[in-house]
């Protein structure tokens, strides 16, 4: 008897698992439909993934270590060098995949800092308004008046030279205005909605509110920006580093254009030693921004065309049911 009690309970329980596959199949009809007749989703994300790919493998990818001296000075790209060497003697294929991993994750986690600065600004601007609307305003607009990447220049170079971290940190709180703006602007669009004074009616608090009502309104915006600040992130790593204003020692795409810089590559001959990291840097923003353009075709009802608007006319039908609006 109580060997049937106890496999009674352990057995699964019925419906769970095809309910767990109707969630499968209605996420991979979704992924589907995005793709579907939407060419800068299928390039974005083909080349992102590629390099993404390249750089969390790279220790098995590359030939040769990136930090050390393998080959002569400026040799030609050959079948031991793909992409040939830097003055130094280091490989730079070895160098272009060990480098994205430092520069993504300078973009990436200086994207993370921006955006949450940004949400947490916008939303709460936006929603509760009055005085704390002024303030943070106020405090956006400081923010928005300094040039972001002449006051990068004059922290770096004031604090010496930068590791990556201090870079991320650097940009991230610098990066978060123009998001915190649109955001703001956006839910002041909201917070007037219907379904907003329901939920305000029967009790809810603002806090819920913001995480359950109003934050999943703006995903799309939210990673719009997102991608946005990492692709300006990226630029400027780059840009600080071929300044020498980064760690040289560290190997990041920012890092080799400075030593492709300070070797003077292009007038040697050896173009390939500033060429290679130059179109890694325009692969992955160019992905980057078809990415962002894809999901603004999506998301933004003034470009949908084809089966974007019936993919649209259908979540929103859904949506509108979900709030009993239908």
């Amino acid at each position: 008897m109580n060997n049937s009690i106890t496999s009674d309970a352990n057995a699964p329980v019925p419906g769970h698992k095809s309910e767990f596959k109707k969630k499968c199949h209605s996420a991979w009809i979704k992924t589907k439909a995005f793709f579907h007749g939407n060419p800068p989703a299928i390039i974005g994300v083909s080349l992102i993934t590629v390099i993404l790919l390249g750089a969390l493998f790279a220790p098995v990818l590359s030939t040769h270590n990136p930090e050390k001296r393998v080959a002569r000075p400026h040799e030609a790209p050959s079948a031991e060098h793909v992409l040939g060497s830097t003055r130094n003697g280091r490989d730079v294929y070895s160098q272009v995949l060990h480098g994205a991993r430092k520069s993504l994750t300078v973009a990436l986690f200086a994207g993370i800092i921006a955006m949450t600065i940004a949400i947490a600004v916008g939303v709460t601007s936006g929603y509760l308004g009055g005085k704390i609307d002024e303030w943070m305003n106020f405090i956006t607009n400081v923010f928005l008046v300094f040039p972001q990447l002449p006051l990068l220049i004059v922290l770096a170079a004031f604090l010496g030279q930068v590791g990556s971290t201090v870079i991320t940190v650097l940009l991230g709180v610098t990066s978060w205005p123009w998001g915190a703006r649109v955001i703001r602007s956006q839910t002041m669009a909201i917070r007037n909605k219907e379904f907003i004074i329901s939920a305000e009616v029967m009790g809810e608090s603002k806090i819920r509110i913001i995480l359950v009502e109003i934050l999943p309104n703006l995903i799309s915006i939210v990673f719009g920006g997102f991608l946005g600040t990492v692709i300006y992130a990226m630029g400027a790593e780059a840009g600080l580093g071929i300044l020498g204003l980064g760690d040289a020692t560290e190997v990041s795409w920012g890092s080799m254009l400075y030593w492709a810089q300070v070797s003077s590559s292009l007038y040697t001959g050896a173009w390939w030693e500033m060429l290679v990291p130059a179109i890694a840097l325009a692969l992955t923003g160019g992905a980057l921004a078809l990415i962002n353009m894809s999901i603004d075709q999506v998301s933004n009802p003034k470009l949908k065309t084809g089966p974007h608007m019936k993919l649209w006319k259908k979540m929103n039908r859904e949506t509108m049911k979900r709030r009993g609006l239908l």
